[in-house]
């Protein structure tokens, strides 16, 4: 997502918070992920900046309505985005979601959804062994993350991977769907694996493109959109240990990120 979003702004200086202490999110009861996006969104307005984007589809169907309702920079989540793009892209008007099991049981891409079209039929699917299989496969070692594709596609397909993919996706192709949701952030590393166990006659979607745009779209409508000449400066931090947080996302993004801060959770308020 932070790589889509300076591609796509690149005079845009962007604060990422990884909250990787208490990460995965996806099995949190909500409460406690609402709570999470509230704190982390607090220590970054204290910070100035122009706009949140909540780059996690768990904590965007948990805290993004209270997100909206409790800072006065615009706050954009995931769902919404990917929602739009699947409604764009499904000719049967039948989409797939997969997820964690926090984003599947909030119902937030079914009435995203329904929200654009209603004509359109959702079916949901936890996937809580993905998000497993990619923290494994960002861990495999050194390279980009286009060798983490290849490696993760390679392992995904060894028969013990395939025989858990196929128990998850086969019922959503058994429904016919022609577009399925990649409804987590971890989960656009597998979709090479995923794409050959559906087929390649459903179209996947990822909504970093789309949220991109809409954050474009906010910061233009507001006059706030830095100019594409500008020098961004970039800050990464993590509740979790700096150093892996820094080579992991140096593989996802393929580029150093330099120093990474560490922040206490004590000091999160």
């Amino acid at each position: 997502m932070a790589g889509e979003i300076m591609r796509v702004l690149p005079g845009e200086s962007v604060i990422y918070f990884g909250d990787t202490l208490r990460c995965p999110y996806g099995p949190r009861p909500q409460d406690d992920v609402r709570g999470f996006v509230l704190q982390i969104g607090r220590w970054l307005e204290k910070r100035r900046v122009k706009l949140l984007v909540i780059a996690c589809n768990t904590g965007t169907a948990a805290g993004l309505e209270a997100a909206q309702r409790e800072f006065d920079v615009p706050v954009i989540g995931v769902i919404d985005p990917g929602a739009r793009a699947a409604v764009k892209a499904t000719r049967n008007r039948r989409v797939g979601v997969i997820a964690t099991a926090g984003t599947v049981d909030s119902g937030a891409y079914s009435e995203a959804v329904r929200a654009i079209d209603a004509g359109v039929t959702v079916f949901s699917v936890a996937t809580p062994k993905f998000v497993d299989v990619v923290e494994s496969g960002l861990r495999m070692g050194p390279g980009t993350f286009e060798d983490t594709l290849a490696e993760a596609s390679d392992v995904f397909i060894r028969p013990s991977f395939y025989e858990m993919a196929r128990g998850y996706l086969d019922p959503l192709k058994r429904t016919g769907v022609d577009t399925l949701v990649l409804g987590c952030t971890h989960f656009p590393l597998l979709a090479p694996a995923v794409q050959q166990v559906v087929g390649q006659g459903v179209r996947l979607i990822s909504s970093a493109e789309e949220t991109a745009g809409e954050v474009a779209d906010t910061l233009e409508a507001r006059g706030e959109l830095a100019p594409r000449t500008t020098s961004p400066v970039h800050r990464f931090v993590t509740t979790g240990d700096a150093d892996e947080f820094g080579q992991l996302g140096a593989r996802v993004l393929g580029r150093s990120l330099g120093r990474v801060e560490h922040v206490d959770l004590a000091d999160l308020g």
